[in-house]
């Protein structure tokens, strides 16, 4: 018998921290799996254990409520008390808003794997279009170079910035995953992903782009 239980009447939704573990790799695990397929549900799902049998791929109960107790233990997922939609609207009107608020000076952009950018805040168009560019160039060298990083020195991260002489970002690319696609968010200043506009971003990303009607 498990010795874990569920809270009735709660609804899983995602931190800010497990939307970027969500998106920040291609690598496939079960946590990451689990976590993106919250994200292709239009509504938050509620916390029962046959929801969570869909959501984890596990038939067991035991493992089922595992793999929740390490996710809610890394801080990916918590339990809300009210169920949320995911924010529906045409993007091109919704990411603005929620790209200008996960930077600190609202200058962000969001381009394509194609190093074309698809919303920008805060950047002259000039500026934009060679950011989105060379982001394309940096993810071409990262992925040259991926082994160097991750085996030889052990860096798991996928982002890249251009900082001062006291290791402070000027810019930062960060590369985000959804389903076939890969993104990059390129930020002038600190980043600001701790919050729920993040999580919205990453949601409606994923219901465009990793969905099932994609």
């Amino acid at each position: 018998m498990s010795h874990y239980s569920l809270t009735e009447g709660l609804y899983l939704y995602l931190t800010p921290a497990g939307a970027y573990y969500a998106a920040s790799s291609v690598d496939k695990d079960r946590p990451r799996q689990f976590l993106k397929n919250i994200l292709l549900l239009p509504q938050t799902p509620s916390l029962t254990l046959e929801v969570l049998r869909q959501l984890t791929g596990h038939d067991d109960e035991e493992k089922c409520l595992e793999l929740l107790h390490h996710c809610q233990k890394l801080g990916w997922i918590q339990g809300i008390s009210s169920g949320m939609a995911y924010p529906a609207g045409a993007l091109e009107n919704i990411l603005p808003q929620l790209l200008s608020s996960i930077s600190e000076n609202g200058k962000v952009l969001l381009a394509d794997q194609d190093g074309f950018y698809l919303v920008s805040s805060g950047f002259p168009h000039e500026v934009a279009e060679e950011l989105s560019a060379l982001s394309a160039e940096i993810a071409t060298v990262h992925d040259r170079r991926s082994g160097l990083l991750r085996n030889n020195m052990g860096l798991g991260s996928n982002a890249w910035a251009v900082v001062d002489v006291f290791g402070n970002s000027h810019v930062g690319f960060w590369p985000l995953f959804i389903g076939d696609n890969r993104f990059v968010l390129a930020i002038a200043g600190v980043p600001h992903f701790n919050q729920p506009d993040f999580v919205s971003l990453i949601w409606a990303l994923s219901i465009r782009y990793a969905g099932k009607g994609s």
